[in-house]
């Protein structure tokens, strides 16, 4: 069942975060999918502009359908991913989306405020949940590139403000983490601060976080072992996303995670068997594997466990 981001948040809000996971083919999203159901728990599938171009943005929806059909007790939400004003126009008639991000955070201030506020008012005319985004993170993910030295922390003065202005429905918000498989550095951490001085200026209101993924270490050197060579990535503690739930982040965005798996799987079949050449049994066992991660990253986040309470409250 797909329903709006802003009803996810209303149920999470406090005690857990929903996952968002960034999905591109038919292996993942069966993995997704069973996934959630397995760990019972409500999901956001998060479509970026790659994934919509990857092969066509009807089949993409077309395999969410079909997955809904196939896992009739789910319950999630469809997003786009840091769409730039054009796309988010393009998702919200399609009629397949409840929630699209406008991503404007390398405009100056007002000119943020203007964009995102012309997506939210053609969004909520259609009953659509609306992210936006402060403070610029740093790293890479897809078209996006912010070096180091460009990237800022949300201003939580400009949080209220920009909230206030806009009509939004939830925030992402820079604290420190970073997109890509490069996040950090030494033991650097979430800026906690940071989340607490917007959460007291914005009480009950859903915050995000993005650059999510925790670039498990186990990942990254199986891969390696099987020829890849992947260096200094680190990611997010993910004993720091339930703090930061309880602080009002409503929304994790994990991606770099499950490209990982995909690589690890792929590249140790291919390597144990290099005489394979069909594509469908690593698929199979990719699909088990994902949903076993997106299984133990939702108790992580707190949203395991939370489907039948979820389905009460919505009346469903």
């Amino acid at each position: 069942m797909i329903v709006t981001s802003a009803q996810l948040f209303q149920h999470a809000y406090g005690k857990y975060a929903v996952g968002a996971y960034n999905i591109n083919n038919a292996e993942q999203a069966m993995g997704l999918f069973k996934g959630c159901i397995q760990s019972k728990a409500p999901f956001i599938i998060q479509i970026s502009k790659g994934a919509r171009k990857y092969t066509d943005k009807r089949m993409l929806e077309a395999i969410i359908r079909a997955a809904a059909e196939i896992f009739p007790e789910s319950i999630f939400a469809v997003h786009l991913d840091h769409g730039d004003e054009e796309t988010c126009y393009d998702c919200i008639d399609s009629g397949f989306f409840s929630s699209v991000m406008i991503d404007a955070s390398h405009d100056p201030f007002d000119q943020n405020v203007a964009i995102t506020k012309r997506v939210v008012d053609r969004a909520h005319a259609k009953g659509i949940s609306v992210e936006a985004e402060l403070g610029m993170l740093g790293g890479v993910e897809e078209d996006i590139k912010v070096e180091d030295g460009h990237a800022t922390l949300t201003n939580p003065a400009e949080a209220e403000d920009f909230v206030k202005k806009t009509g939004c429905d939830s925030l992402a918000c820079a604290i420190g983490t970073s997109h890509g498989a490069f996040k950090f550095k030494g033991r650097q951490s979430l800026h906690f601060d940071v989340l607490d001085k917007i959460k007291l200026r914005l009480p009950g209101f859903p915050l995000v976080m993005h650059g999510s993924s925790s670039v498990p270490k186990e990942e990254v050197d199986r891969i390696n072992a099987a020829g890849g060579t992947i260096k200094d990535s680190m990611g997010v503690d993910v004993n720091e996303y339930l703090p930061a739930a309880k602080r009002g982040v409503t929304k994790i965005n994990i991606d770099t995670d499950g490209r990982l798996v995909w690589t690890r799987v792929h590249r140790e079949f291919f390597r144990d068997k290099p005489a394979e050449f069909d594509f469908r049994p690593p698929g199979k066992i990719f699909i088990e594997e994902y949903a076993k991660f997106i299984a133990s990253r939702n108790h992580l986040l707190g949203s395991a466990g939370q489907l039948d309470d979820l389905r009460q409250s919505l009346g469903k």
